[in-house]
């Protein structure tokens, strides 16, 4: 049990949540006279953008984590606790955690969003999304034991089962998914089999809406896909998934409804607020939208709490866009809101104030494969090589640690010079040559 001294002479500022909002919230206050404490249940910033390259083997956990004490040593007004808040109380300005509680003076809460299946729970266990560290290590897992499967599997039928790979969700991860997971089927995996070819990968990609990358202009939508199809994945849009079940995906595209067999399905559609959005909502009335989000104010704080403010993913932010469109859940938002409060919080410690937060977007990016990609910058849209050397140098600069971005720039360096990934472990896998033992995440048995 820790408890906050409340007669303590600095102004004490409590974030929840070591993602791009709460770390760059801790950073913009580094010089300000506050106390910061930085709440995580984790002891790591993770660049999320990059996770999909550890689920295909290209990079290693490590290589996007950084350790939240040694990011914030530096700020000699910040500390880090490893814990998780259970419950807020805004009379007695209060966060409730599992082994104790803290006296706040201001609250960020930056605990952004998790994967959303619609009412289809179930199909968390047979679709992993990516979200976190463990999610990418699972997809590894998935994508590199079904081609170990597929080359011992004599049945035909079986095999392209396992050579099937289902990719619900066209929005930046699912595109960016299936663009490394053609590279690693038809590059880096062509020569490394001996019963099988692995060129004979079927890699489908489903998307609800009419096109790839819905919040992108129409021409980038087309030219992803383009891009996508020449490295030979399957691109079907307008086709919604009804159900999930013994590897298989039924799925309703216009009129008509088709079952595709697959072993394995990965989940990069949907997303819905952290559990933070509901204790907010109930301990201060806040309002949720339908994806648990908070509404804040246009200074980003929580209606009727002035000191209580929500950033990043968990926000929505309906007061820049004329129909009430919340600002999109990307790293940028979550870094100049965090840059915001920060600079507001320093004012009222003065007693003065600021305007409303006003988001400026810089543009918008995705990278499909080698020498492939999209990027809208508002003045100027392109596609191409161009566009996949802003997004590596961009993604580098944006990377915590200067270690991580060396690691990262190698790393990448060899990948490109020898199509080769160095990542490629199977782990927390307890199926051993001889055995024949069912899958814990329901998938058949092995065979060997």
């Amino acid at each position: 049990m820790f408890n906050q001294n409340k007669n303590h002479p600095l102004h004490h500022v409590v974030i929840v949540g070591g993602g791009f909002g709460g770390l760059y919230a801790a950073h913009h206050l580094r010089k300000a006279p506050v106390k910061v404490t930085l709440i995580d249940k984790r002891n790591f910033h993770l660049f999320q953008p990059l996770l999909y390259q550890v689920a295909t083997g290209g990079l290693s956990p490590g290589d996007i984590s950084s350790p939240l004490r040694a990011v914030v040593a530096p700020n000699k007004n910040t500390r880090v606790l490893m814990g998780e808040v259970t419950d807020v109380e805004p009379q007695q300005q209060q966060v409730i955690l599992k082994d104790g509680e803290l006296t706040y003076d201001t609250l960020i809460v930056a605990t952004g969003v998790s994967h959303h299946y619609f009412g289809n729970d179930q199909w968390a266990q047979k679709a992993p999304g990516l979200k976190t560290i463990e999610d990418a290590l699972e997809m590894r897992r998935r994508i590199f034991l079904a081609f170990e499967a597929a080359e011992k599997e004599a049945d035909p039928e079986k095999r392209r089962a396992w050579l099937t790979f289902v990719i619900v969700g066209g929005g930046p991860t699912g595109v960016e998914l299936a663009g490394a997971m053609a590279e690693l089927a038809y590059t880096t995996l062509k020569h490394d089999f001996r019963h099988i070819d692995t060129s004979e990968t079927k890699i489908l990609l489903l998307e609800g809406m009419d096109r790839v990358l819905p919040p992108y202009q129409p021409e980038l939508s087309t030219k992803a896909q383009a891009s996508l199809e020449a490295l030979g994945v399957t691109v079907q849009t307008k086709s919604l998934v009804t159900n999930i079940d013994d590897n298989t995906v039924t799925i309703r595209r216009r009129d008509r409804t088709e079952q595709v067999q697959a072993k394995t399905i990965l989940w990069a559609a949907g997303m819905k607020a952290s559990k933070m959005g509901k204790v907010i909502s109930q301990a201060t009335g806040a309002e949720l939208d339908r994806a648990g989000r908070v509404i804040v104010k246009p200074d980003l704080s929580v209606p009727e709490h002035g000191n209580i403010f929500v950033i990043g993913d968990l926000a929505n932010f309906p007061h820049q866009d004329e129909n009430g469109k919340p600002l999109p859940g990307v790293a940028p938002v979550a870094m100049q809101e965090a840059k915001y409060v920060a600079r507001l919080i320093e004012k009222q410690l003065r007693g003065e104030t600021l305007p409303g937060f006003c988001y400026r977007d810089y543009g918008s990016l995705a990278v499909i494969g080698r020498h492939a990609a999209v990027v809208d910058l508002g003045f100027v849209k392109f596609a191409g090589f161009p566009a996949w050397l802003a997004w590596l140098f961009i993604h580098i600069f944006f990377l915590i640690e200067f270690d991580n971005k060396l690691l990262v720039l190698i790393q990448w360096g060899w990948n490109y010079f020898t199509r080769k990934r160095g990542a490629r472990l199977i782990t927390n896998q307890e199926v051993l040559p001889g055995q024949e033992v069912e899958d814990k995440n329901g998938q058949m048995p092995l065979k060997v």
